[in-house]
């Protein structure tokens, strides 16, 4: 049997028997080490490569919420403020007040024009009735001066009357007619003046309705004297707002000093804008995590929402002119709305806060891809 010099050595307690003692070879470790490096590397490699393109993120996100002006379409003068800097409002408390007494002068005023203009409809009603029966009397007066127009005719053709009583016979006739005539027109201007329809409810009346379209104006501004919050939220800005001073309504939503400012706390979504080359395989209901700048180490989970059918440079005041021969290409951003999964007890998120989100799109790459 042929041995192995490296596999035998001798054992100096067999010395007798001569039997050879088996030994495993000794391994070349730097080999190993080499070879199951390239291995490491390369599953390390495949499995980032597989996995590359699932996840995307940025830090160009920011914490959104609503957010308002909270002003008035009314100008008067600011009687009260009934807020304070930092308040937590629910939707229908107050914020502040226009003074109402102008206002409530002109709703009594309405309400008064309102009132005559029942008033001049129904007696319009009245004044119909009466001419129907003007017209009605006249007629008789018409067929009197007929019949008293026919006899004298028939007298003067015998001799047995004047001329002269045969001429006021007939001017009288033609009179009677011109009277009946005129009436009829006037109750025709009067039924015009009702709608065509005398019986017809003055509430369906156009004078009454635009009257009555005058004084719920003036109710409605009188409503608005009150400013009241249209979401829950916390209202800021509110020191520069002071009784006294007079809110034009045509600038009152352009100024800090004619407005209160309104933090939605309700509902609070990110706006990230991600690059277009990292939206190829996202869309809405990917999960997203989320982690803000000012609390590190705590993460929150949402939702894609909504991905802009447009870049942000589309929506730009003044957009890149691509067709100059100075063009460079620039990777456009796409704004991606992401729906937060609010904790309960969490840390307090405030509009404008900077985020980092990342989207899970579940996009896994195949061999195929390679190929």
């Amino acid at each position: 049997m042929n041995v192995h010099p490296r596999a035998t050595e001798f054992d100096p307690a067999l010395e007798g028997t001569r039997r050879p003692k088996f030994v495993l070879p000794k391994l070349d470790l730097g080999r190993v080490l080499m070879i199951g490096g390239v291995v490491v590397v390369a599953l390390v490699a495949a499995v980032l490569w597989m996995s590359g393109g699932r996840y995307v993120s940025t830090d160009n996100a920011y914490i959104r919420a609503p957010k308002l002006m909270v002003a008035t379409d009314i100008s008067g003068v600011v009687s009260h403020v009934d807020v304070r800097e930092g308040q937590a409002v629910q939707k229908g408390d107050i914020l502040f007040g226009i003074d109402p007494a102008p206002f409530r002068i002109a709703v009594e005023n309405t309400k008064a024009q309102l009132a005559q203009t029942v008033l001049n409809l129904e007696s319009m009603k009245q004044d119909y009735k009466r001419m129907l029966s003007d017209i009605a009397a006249q007629q008789s007066q018409v067929e009197l001066a007929k019949v008293t127009n026919d006899r004298a005719a028939s007298l003067i053709k015998t001799g047995s009357t004047t001329a002269v009583n045969f001429d006021q016979a007939r001017y009288a006739y033609n009179a009677a007619q011109s009277q009946h005539q005129s009436l009829e027109e006037q109750a025709k201007v009067l039924l015009s003046k009702l709608g065509g329809n005398p019986d017809a409810p003055v509430t369906l009346h156009p004078s009454y309705l635009q009257t009555k379209a005058t004084a719920d104006e003036a109710q409605r501004q009188l409503d608005h004297t009150v400013i009241r919050a249209p979401f829950d939220g916390i209202v800021t800005q509110v020191d520069q707002l002071q009784p006294g001073a007079y809110m034009v309504a045509a600038t009152a939503g352009m100024s800090s000093s004619g407005a209160v400012a309104l933090v939605g706390t309700g509902e609070m979504w990110i706006d990230a804008n991600f690059k277009e080359t990292d939206l190829t395989w996202a869309r809405a209901g990917n999960a997203v995590e989320v982690s803000v700048d000012t609390y590190p180490g705590l993460v929150w989970t949402g939702q894609i929402a909504s991905i802009s059918p447009a870049s942000g440079s589309e929506f730009s005041i003044l957009p890149a002119q691509n067709s100059s021969g100075n063009w460079v290409k620039v990777v456009q951003r796409i704004p991606v709305r992401i729906v937060l999964d609010q904790k309960k007890d969490g840390p307090a998120l405030r509009a404008g806060m900077s985020v980092n989100a990342t989207i899970d799109t579940g996009h896994k790459r195949t061999l195929s891809e390679i190929w």
